[in-house]
């Protein structure tokens, strides 16, 4: 059974740095794609960043690119999410989600994995 488990979340300052792990078990072909998604206080689940298993593409939601950085290392099966220049708007539960395919979709629905989330809290 898969299963994905997110560390690192925190209570940070504005401008402070954070990162994220999703350490991924049981996903048996290299074919997949693992995404981090957030859900802010009282607002629907909104995509993060993503990445392609065996071709490292990656897609940022645009209020991120240039200050979160996705990554993977084969080697501990672990997708990281750096976050730097933290907003108070990033204050979030962050979840992995992960799906077999080489599809990145933006929209949760297409994910079949899913962690139990990492809190995130960015203050002024």
């Amino acid at each position: 059974q898969v299963q994905l488990v997110e560390s690192g979340g925190g209570l940070v300052q504005a401008g402070d740095s954070l990162r994220l792990s999703c350490a991924a078990s049981a996903l048996t072909f290299n074919t997949f794609i693992i995404s981090w998604f957030r859900q802010p206080p009282g607002k629907d689940r909104e995509f993060v960043a993503g990445i392609g298993w065996r071709t490292g593409i990656t897609e940022y939601k645009d209020s991120v690119k240039g200050r979160f950085t996705i990554s993977r290392d084969s080697a501990t099966a672990t997708v990281v999410l750096e976050m730097a220049g933290l907003e108070p708007e990033d204050t979030a539960v962050y979840h992995c989600a992960a799906r077999y395919g080489t599809t990145l979709y933006t929209k949760a629905g297409p994910y079949d994995y899913w962690g139990q989330g990492t809190q995130v809290t960015v203050s002024p």
